[in-house]
């Protein structure tokens, strides 16, 4: 595709950045408008409260990420952030039974979400056609009704007017809160959705532990059992020789008060998870920040490449499309590999912007699918969280929890599906021969 004049990106969050890090190679001009001011260094922003609490980098969305910003990983671990072996240093207690732990060969970067994100601004201010408009408030979109195309942006920076700029592109990665449902829903434009009440809520505080010599871990994580329990936590270790602690709950487990005040009502709330390590591990920690809580009362897949006459000129991703269950750390994957996919698809066609555009939307919905489908199958189990269910999901939940259960002692079961887990393998891979049949064996002879 020939290079075009220039492309606006509504958010300046990590999806933001890798558009803008993509489009940089195919325009002459990147502007990014995001609402918050300027960072001053790698510490939680406003615009993501979810920042303050733990993220993951999967195994897909740390390879794509040096792909974008090679050397970037190797910044990662030189300003503190932690290298794992994937499956070593990993403690976790899934469905009840703690998973295999040995040497599979991978690793894994610890480290918060600030100085993951404070790191990609870093090579983004380097790239000299991408410029970034802090404290900026898009207030609607320039649209050209007879083309049935969005051309510009109206934004307002604090204390000033409000003015208009034109692009060739629009990308709005501005989030699940993002105005371009509503713009749409004015004008009679309906988006089919795929939606799930969750009722999530995630509580947090990062720590200083004493040293423990016999701590054979850098991550441990106990899920809850569903249906019979629905919290769970992880501690992490993070820059800094710190740990952060998350405490998450589904429909509503953990209350508006719960968790909120200190770090002992912090040790209440882990006090209740399915097993007490992590409270073991809090009972001489030093609180080093407030406790905070985020919630996620639902997520919501917009199926942007369903729509009919969707207006030219513009682009969802990140979670602007999908925002997904968080307990499973995709979604920061997901955004590096629509990037890639963005990336490709630019490169790829030889046709109209347009037809990019299209072909990219259609392009996520099958990365996102299989990802969506693997979150919901499991919040499904329990019963009151409400949202359209499979016909298939009773079978889809039974082989799944045999999985998981064979993860246990089974190594090739639990090193695929750490795999499909880490978005490197497609899904049905579980479903090859070998598994089916250590499968199909546990049921006829547990």
């Amino acid at each position: 595709m020939s290079k075009k004049q220039k492309a606006i990106i509504i958010g300046g969050g990590i999806a933001g950045k890798l558009a803008a890090r993509v489009l940089s190679d195919c325009f002459e001009e990147v502007l990014v408008l995001e609402r918050d001011s300027k960072s001053v260094g790698p510490v939680p922003r406003k615009g993501a409260r979810q920042g303050e609490h733990l993220h993951a980098l999967l195994h897909a969305g740390q390879y794509g990420l040096e792909e974008l910003f090679p050397g970037i990983t190797k910044k990662f671990y030189d300003s503190g952030a932690i290298k794992i072996n994937s499956t070593t240093d990993l403690s976790w207690l899934h469905h009840g039974v703690w998973k295999l732990r040995y040497d599979g060969g991978y690793t894994t970067t610890l480290q918060t979400r600030p100085h993951l994100e404070w790191h990609i601004e870093q090579y983004m201010e380097q790239i000299p056609n991408v410029t970034c408009c802090y404290q900026a408030k898009v207030k609607n979109f320039l649209f050209h009704e007879e083309e049935n195309r969005v051309y510009g942006v109206e934004i307002q920076k604090a204390g000033q007017s409000t003015r208009m700029i034109t692009a060739d592109l629009i990308v709005d990665t501005s989030g699940a809160s993002s105005m371009t449902s509503t713009w749409l829903e004015k004008r009679g434009i309906a988006v089919p959705h795929q939606k799930v009440d969750i009722g999530l809520s995630y509580v947090s505080q990062t720590f200083q532990l004493p040293d423990d010599p016999d701590r054979d871990w850098k991550i441990k994580m106990i899920y809850p059992n569903p249906p019979y329990e629905k919290i769970g936590g992880t501690i992490s270790k993070i820059e800094g020789n710190r740990y952060i602690v998350t405490v998450m709950g589904y429909l509503h487990a953990i209350s508006e008060k719960e968790g909120t005040k200190s770090a002992k009502s912090l040790l209440e709330l882990v006090k209740r998870l399915p097993a007490l390590d992590i409270y073991h591990e809090l009972q001489d920690a030093i609180p080093l920040t407030k406790v905070s809580t985020f919630r996620v009362p639902q997520i919501k897949w917009k199926r942007i490449d369903q729509v009919k006459s969707f207006p030219d000129g513009l682009l969802l991703m990140g979670d602007t499309v999908c925002r997904i269950d968080p307990v499973f750390g995709q979604g920061m994957s997901i955004a590096v590999v629509e990037a890639l996919t963005l990336k490709k698809t630019l490169g790829e066609l030889n046709g109209s912007l347009q037809q990019a555009i299209t072909a990219f939307h259609r392009k996520i919905a099958r990365v996102i699918a299989p990802v969506w489908q693997m979150v919901i199958t499991e919040d499904f189990r329990y019963p009151d969280i409400t949202g359209k269910r499979s016909p298939f999901l009773k079978t889809q939940q039974w082989y799944a929890k045999q999985v998981y259960l064979l993860s246990s002692k089974n190594e090739h079961i639990y090193d695929t599906f750490v795999k499909v887990m880490n978005l490197v393998q497609p899904i049905n891979s579980l479903m090859q021969p070998r598994i089916l049949m250590s499968v199909l064996k546990r049921a006829l002879f547990k």
